[in-house]
């Protein structure tokens, strides 16, 4: 990281404890009770390249030890800088040697089923993937596509509605929910807001709203 690189960074968590705890609150929350629209905190500064709720997610969930694969509008961004300075994690060149993936919004999401997904011994070693998209809301606020979602932490279904996803998204959920145990972990993002789409949660049906 050159001298230049280290004078744009700007700052990470206000209070490093309390905003990572924070923020990783409310990422189990969004996992827990997926299709759940959850607010992140709003915590510390952001680069200046991609959504300020994914940014936050990986400042809290990344470590040195940790790969991360950034996505084309966001690899040569200050966001690529911020990341590594804040967390000490390594960018991976490739999708499917990553442990985490930040996918900027418009930029393509590599094939689910090309990323880690674990083996039955060790479905934890498989990827968490932060998408950005377009918009999130419920069914009374129509936001694009709307899914019908059951499975763990959903009482009966839920529905979601996003904006800015490929067309066979629901395809390559479905394939990803039945390679459980083994499976990608997903969280989507606007600026504010977060939703968790674990592999444990099924996608029963869409349609274009």
């Amino acid at each position: 990281m050159n001298p230049q690189e280290l004078q744009q960074i700007r700052a990470g968590f206000h209070h490093e404890a309390f905003g990572s705890q924070a923020v990783f609150r409310s990422t189990l929350q969004a996992l827990s009770h997926p299709g759940r629209l959850i607010a992140m905190p709003q915590a510390s500064q952001f680069p200046r390249t991609g959504h300020p709720a994914a940014a936050a997610l990986l400042l809290a969930l990344l470590d040195a030890d940790c790969t991360v694969w950034l996505s084309p509008c966001l690899r040569p961004s200050d966001a690529a800088a911020w990341l590594r300075f804040h967390t000490g994690c390594q960018l991976a060149e490739e999708p499917a040697s990553a442990q985490f993936l930040w996918v900027g919004q418009g930029d393509a999401l590599p094939p689910l089923d090309t990323l880690m997904l674990g083996t039955d011994a060790y479905p934890d070693q498989s990827a968490t993937c932060v998408i950005e998209v377009a918009s999130l809301g419920s069914v009374s606020e129509p936001a694009g596509d709307e899914w019908v979602l059951q499975g763990p932490g959903i009482d009966g279904g839920i529905t979601l509605a996003a904006r800015g996803l490929p067309m066979d998204f629901i395809g390559q959920r479905e394939r990803n929910h039945g390679a459980f145990p083994c499976g990608v972990d997903l969280l989507l993002t606007t600026p504010t807001h977060a939703v968790g789409l674990p592999r444990t949660t099924r996608v029963l049906s869409s349609r274009r709203a």
